[in-house]
């Protein structure tokens, strides 16, 4: 190409092309229009060629590393200006498209008259299209003077008939022949005249009816149906009086009596009906069918039902039904009438009496006011006055009797010493041989309870202590505290008020200490435990945090007073280290309040240190720190049901407890065939402990009862007892651990120690028990070692020898691109190449329909915006020109005004 500027190169271009328009002088031949078309297209072509050669920039060139002639390579040169155009235009027809019929919804508008109106009958749809169509018809033909009536026979017009032997009419008698075939057998199975007929029958149009016939068949078709509907109600009056006169045996069979009663209880509910045959209908009342039927409708309905009230609704209404009977109970403390209100009883009116069990009827039916608040609630029972002030009169002396006792509990010595009680207030850590802490409330004096019934009042002051509880249910039942707990609660519900929250957090503790106190000595209730626990457990769940402060206070007490024993000796008689039986009902009930399956627990994780503190640092002198310590094993039990943690404290006491209780060959501790410690056997302590052979011989095993083990006297049942607790702890103890890796480890010598027992003495419950224990253990350990395999090394494929083929091929020198000996190898790589090359590629087209989806919604906004400025500028163009008219009409008023003041 030519050097210069642009222009230059384009004129020298063009004449090189001979495209040039110079004006020749000769004149022009004539060309066939094929041929002009021809040039035209080659002019184009060589002007596109012009085109590109002048602007470079439209083509890239890849430029080769290693250029090898004669080689054809894809992509060396390329036109992304001219692929990006063509991609924008295929966008354009496509995607573009999407976009546009997005959300279009097409279909088919069924315009056939009557075919949407429910209401008419497909008779009625046909005879109206019919009409339209007739309408239609005679619209178009209202100026046909040629169309004339045509003659008909048997619904075919006579004009289309060419031939009589078409419809079957003989010309001649004597022309037909009986061997010869008719003309409509021929025409239809031997195909006679190729089907000339039944192509001018199928495209000839159906005759329209007249309207006289339409009328006829719609007059027709309306008596049927008419005919039919009569029908149809004869038929149901039939079968209605065929009912009425079988209604006096339905009538016998539905009051027939129940054959499983006899007696009076066997006769019908109405009347006396023979049960040998139905009654006969001499009685015409009785009979009247549409009597009964009136007399039925004015039966009692049912009543619509209220909503489902709120928790809320549900508390207030529970903590009104409280209030109200606590002030009927006060009323008929005084003498009044319970049912009269306030108001009533100022204005000297008095209510209608609510009936009661002497007034029952049919319908009667009795509605509960409440249901868990306590027997009494809702009840009418009117008392004596007189009783009622002798009640008063036991209140004030209750009262005196109460500070008397205080007084007097004060200055006696402590009896409970293994009871829990309230901390300290000034909560300062004592030292370890400090005094022991009570962390029960202090017992008062027993008073005997008065055998006289008093009803249990049913609003109760919140307690702010144990000791405002105490005053309470100071003369209440064990059996009535659960329902006072149950009144306070729904007294004092968190909706109620704001303070009540708090007034349950503090009941919380309350009921915490009052567990405690009621399972300490002298006189332990360890059934009224089981009716406070869901209270306390519904308490815990509403305040998880404020119960759990409570209940770790009370752990780290108990904490406390084992160090304290443990500093003054665990050897000694006056040292309290073993919990008691209020400490042990603590820590059960702990297992029951909070989850003991946790890895760690704001509660449970202390309560598990602390017991297994109890059985791995306290030492055994007495029958009671036996049994202790088996409870506190059985806890350990109950708290790794789920978990399944290994506790060795529990396994070892365990084991320690059948050596102490058990008669054994063993000496002393040295000649034990296991390693765990057990440094009281065979001590002073620890030697009354074993079961005499001679006394226990018939001797079986018992339910143990743990309060009588801590606090009665000790007999051979009760080490017989105690024993068989062991035995059941160790056999739990095995099915827990079965699947422990050192199981075998663990369970190998105890089996040894319960084989080496010298049991051959006791009873045969008590040997059974004990060979099915063995047997057990003996089986458990045989599958656990046939389980246990010896370490290996890890198992893997053999490692072959590696080999180092050269990658050369004979037919390429291309040798280093992706050529593998092995075809299956080789065969992967390629497609995970294309799936490469594939993924690369959508990506790539995902990205490009994403900025063109892009444009095109912004091009959209653009004119939005640009419509939008365009009609705002004619708003304010038409609003300022009609301000200006405004403005100016201002000055010609202003200027007129001017000129008449100077007139």
């Amino acid at each position: 190409m030519a050097k210069g500027s642009q222009l230059t190169q384009l004129k020298a271009a063009l004449s090189q092309a001979g495209l040039s328009q110079k004006q020749g002088g000769k004149k022009k031949k004539k060309v066939s229009s094929r041929a002009a078309e021809h040039d035209k297209v080659k002019k184009a072509a060589k002007l596109r060629e012009i085109q590109q050669k002048l602007n470079p920039f439209d083509v890239k060139v890849t430029k080769l590393k290693h250029d090898v002639g004669g080689r054809k390579i894809k992509g060396v040169m390329g036109r992304p200006a001219q692929s990006k155009q063509a991609g924008m235009q295929q966008r354009e027809k496509t995607l573009l498209k999407e976009m546009n019929e997005r959300g279009r919804v097409g279909g088919v508008v069924d315009r056939r008259f009557g075919e949407n109106d429910p209401t008419m009958s497909l008779e009625e749809r046909m005879l109206e299209r019919f009409t339209r169509e007739r309408q239609r018809a005679s619209k178009t033909s209202a100026f046909n003077l040629e169309d004339e009536e045509e003659l008909t026979h048997y619904g075919q017009s006579l004009s289309k008939f060419d031939d009589f032997d078409d419809i079957g009419i003989p010309m001649d008698e004597d022309d037909e022949d009986e061997g010869q075939l008719d003309h409509e057998t021929v025409q239809r199975t031997h195909f006679g005249g190729f089907g000339d007929q039944e192509d001018g029958k199928s495209d000839e149009p159906t005759r329209k009816k007249s309207k006289a016939e339409v009328m006829a068949e719609v007059i027709a078709k309306s008596k049927e149906h008419k005919l039919r509907r009569q029908l149809e109600k004869e038929k149901e009056e039939n079968i209605r009086h065929q009912l009425d006169q079988d209604f006096d045996s339905l009538k016998y069979l539905l009051y027939a009596p129940d054959p499983s009663l006899t007696g009076n209880e066997a006769l019908p509910l109405i009347g006396t009906l023979d049960s040998s045959e139905p009654k006969v209908a001499n009685d015409s009342d009785a009979l009247d069918y549409d009597k009964q039927v009136r007399e039925l409708a004015f039966d009692k309905r049912a009543k619509a039902k209220d909503r489902t009230k709120t928790e809320e609704e549900l508390a207030l209404e529970q903590k009104e039904a409280l209030e109200k009977a606590e002030r009927q109970r006060r009323r008929r403390m005084l003498g009044e009438d319970p049912d009269e209100s306030e108001n009533e009883a100022a204005n000297g009116r008095k209510r209608k009496r609510v009936r009661g069990g002497d007034d029952l009827e049919d319908d009667f039916m009795e509605e509960d006011v409440a249901d868990g608040l306590g027997a009494g609630l809702g009840e009418e029972e009117f008392s004596a006055s007189g009783s009622e002030d002798e009640g008063d009169d036991g209140d004030e002396a209750t009262d005196s009797e109460v500070e008397v006792s205080d007084e007097e509990h004060s200055e006696a010595d402590d009896g409970g010493g293994e009871a829990l009680s309230a901390e300290s207030d000034d909560g300062e850590l004592s030292s370890e041989m400090g005094e022991f802490e009570d962390i029960t409330t202090k017992h008062k004096v027993a008073r005997i309870r008065k055998s006289t019934s008093k009803e249990l009042p049913y609003t109760f002051p919140a307690p702010e202590s144990h000791e405002d509880f105490l005053e309470i249910v100071e003369n209440v039942q064990d059996e009535d505290i659960p329902t006072v707990v149950h009144r306070i609660r729904t007294l004092y519900h968190p909706s109620l008020a704001p303070d009540n929250k708090f007034k349950l957090q503090n009941l919380t503790r309350v009921l915490v200490d009052h567990i405690l106190y009621v399972t300490s000595p002298p006189q332990p209730r360890v059934q009224l435990v089981t009716s406070l626990i869901p209270h306390l457990f519904a308490l815990s769940r509403s305040y998880p945090i404020e119960s759990a402060e409570c209940f770790v206070e009370k752990i780290s007490l108990m904490h406390k007073n084992l160090k304290r024993g443990l500093g003054h000796g665990a050897l000694e008689s006056d040292s309290r280290t073993w919990p008691g039986l209020a400490e042990l009902t603590f820590l059960r009930v702990i297992g029951i309040v909070w989850p003991t399956s946790d890895m760690k627990h704001a509660v449970i994780s202390p309560a598990r240190l602390l017991m297994g503190a109890y059985l791995g640092l306290c030492r055994v002198r007495s029958f009671a720190d036996v049994a202790s310590g088996l409870f506190l094993s059985s806890l350990f039990l109950q708290y790794e049901t789920l978990s399944k943690r290994l506790v060795p404290e529990a396994i070892n006491f365990v084991v320690n407890a059948i050596l102490f209780l058990a008669p054994n060959s063993y000496k002393n501790n040295q000649t034990l065939p296991v390693t765990f410690p057990s440094p009281d056997f065979r001590s002073d302590f620890c030697s009354h402990l074993e079961i005499d052979p001679k006394a226990a011989k018939k001797l079986t095993f018992h339910k143990p009862n743990l309060e009588q083990l801590l606090n009665g006297s000790v007999t051979q049942q009760s080490k017989i007892d105690a024993f068989g607790l062991a035995l059941e702890l160790l056999d739990r103890f095995a099915g827990l651990y079965k699947a422990l890796d050192g199981f075998i480890e663990l369970y190998d010598p105890i089996l040894l120690i319960l084989s080496n027992l010298e049991c051959g003495k006791l009873s045969e419950d008590v040997q059974s028990r004990l060979g099915s224990i063995r047997d057990k253990l003996g089986r458990l350990l045989k599958f656990a070692r046939q389980s246990r395999r010896p370490l290996l090394l890890q198992a893997h494929k053999p490692i072959p020898i590696p080999t180092y083929i050269p990658k050369f091929e004979h037919n390429s020198s291309s040798y280093l691109r992706r050529h593998d000996p092995d075809r299956e190898r080789n065969e992967a790589s390629k497609l995970r190449y294309q799936l490469k090359q594939e993924r690369k590629g959508a990506i790539r087209e995902l990205r490009k329909d994403a900025k063109f989806i892009t444009a095109v919604e912004r091009k959209k906004q653009v004119e939005k915006d640009k419509a939008y400025n365009e009609r705002m500028k004619r708003v304010f163009g038409s609003l300022e020109g009609e301000r200006a008219e405004q403005k100016a009409m201002e000055r010609e008023k202003a200027k007129e005004k001017r000129r008449a003041g100077r007139k």
